[in-house]
């Protein structure tokens, strides 16, 4: 199959010279073509650039189908690298017990949240805990996002926590999305180990690991490693356990506290870092000059009201930073990625070019994927979306109640949203 998409009003997140990711300064910049054509052969990106050379290059090329995008923009679909997506039930009850003043870990140590929907899933069948992430997914796909990292970690035994990865990998098999899977056996410390983490640390390593691997279910291997949650010491065991069947780490970290996640991801050379809602100027200071990627999550800080995370000291002390939605049934229930960039903007005071570069190529590089996904340029996949009319890329986030995707293309090949 072969596209044109014509008198794009800009074309956005524009590369000839791909990078993997953006940061400190160059997260502020932003490469884009007004007045622009984009080709698209089979699912590749194939050419852009400006309407003037279309006829000269292309003249005598016909288009299968042709697509009139004047005065609309297109943009490279978000990537988002932080979701737990499939679960059995919302926790709308949970919503309300923090209206009424509990916090998160009250409401975890009460059996609520993680461990809650740990029991439901576990009497959950397959096909239904599918065919809801399904929904979701289709919903994501309708505001932009072309590909997206989910996680394990409702499970917590390792009958369940297979099923959720086997799970993730049909739904990987069946979307149009690019899906990555992540392991996250210690997401929170189950009921009958509460007074033993030990020994769930050990039925992590010793049972789910090796079964993860032998039937190669996860791209990632995730670990909570905060308070109340898991140690540095735990984190630790977990991880060196898991580099040895290749797994490479992306860790919850220093969302409740400066807990020591950030160094460990560091150690342990993380692909990202995420949350951090705690950040002191030691943190700061050990990612610099590594390959883990800070990532942000203001759905979640939204949500739960917490504080924020630094994001304006993370960048201009030379840092890049990812946005992404955290789309989970207890702290983010959302994964609308043009709210997220909204967020971005108005409570990190990120411009909107930092916000495009943080939920596409900074997004696309955690989840490993940044050379074939998060920006237009020649030979990557052809995932984008096209919006409605609107002025410029300072629109998006500006408008934060509504959804300005009007078509969307995946694999080279329009959705029908």
């Amino acid at each position: 199959m072969k596209l044109l998409l014509e008198n794009i009003k800009e074309l956005v997140q524009v590369e000839e010279n791909p990078v993997q990711f953006k940061s400190g300064k160059q997260m502020a910049e932003l490469i884009t073509v007004k007045d622009a054509f984009l080709i698209i052969r089979d699912e590749m990106i194939q050419d852009f650039g400006p309407m003037s050379n279309l006829k000269d290059v292309y003249k005598d090329d016909d288009f299968l189908i042709e697509i009139d995008c004047s005065n609309r923009l297109v943009y490279p679909s978000y990537c988002d690298s932080h979701t737990h997506l499939v679960f059995p039930a919302p926790r709308e009850k949970e919503f309300v017990d923090r209206i009424q003043g509990l916090s998160y870990e009250e409401i975890a140590r009460r059996g609520g949240g993680i461990l809650n929907s740990a029991k439901l899933l576990h009497n959950t069948p397959d096909e239904k805990l599918y065919h809801s992430a399904m929904e979701r997914i289709f919903e994501m796909i309708k505001t932009g996002t072309g590909a997206i990292e989910i996680k394990s970690g409702y499970g917590l035994n390792t009958e369940d926590e297979i099923r959720m990865l086997k799970i993730i990998k049909w739904i990987k098999e069946t979307a149009p999305v690019c899906v990555r899977s992540t392991f996250l056996g210690a997401h929170a410390i189950p009921e009958q180990y509460k007074n033993n983490v030990t020994a769930y640390v050990d039925l992590v390593i010793n049972e789910m690991i090796p079964q993860v691997a032998s039937e190669d279910l996860a791209d990632f291997i995730d670990v909570f490693c905060d308070k109340g949650f898991f140690s540095v010491e735990d984190t630790e065991r977990i991880l060196i356990a898991a580099l040895k069947y290749g797994l490479r780490p992306k860790l919850h970290a220093n969302e409740l506290g400066l807990t020591g996640g950030v160094q460990t991801g560091v150690k342990y050379n993380a692909l990202s870092v995420d949350h951090l809602e705690h950040m002191g100027p030691g943190e700061i200071e050990i990612l610099k000059n590594t390959e883990t990627m800070p990532t942000v999550l203001p759905g979640a800080a939204f949500f739960l009201g917490m504080k924020l995370s630094p994001v304006r000291q993370m960048i201009e002390a030379g840092l890049p930073v990812a946005l992404s939605s955290d789309y989970n049934p207890g702290s983010s229930p959302s994964g609308n990625m043009n709210f997220i960039s909204s967020l971005g903007c108005i409570n990190y005071k990120m411009l909107p070019e930092e916000v495009i570069n943080a939920t596409t190529i900074n997004t696309a590089y955690a989840m490993g994927i940044s050379d074939r996904l998060g920006s237009i340029a020649r030979g990557k996949i052809a995932n984008l979306f096209i919006t409605s009319e609107m002025p410029g890329i300072e629109y998006l986030p500006y408008s934060f109640g509504s959804n300005l995707v009007e078509t969307v293309i995946l694999n080279g090949e329009v959705q029908s949203v």
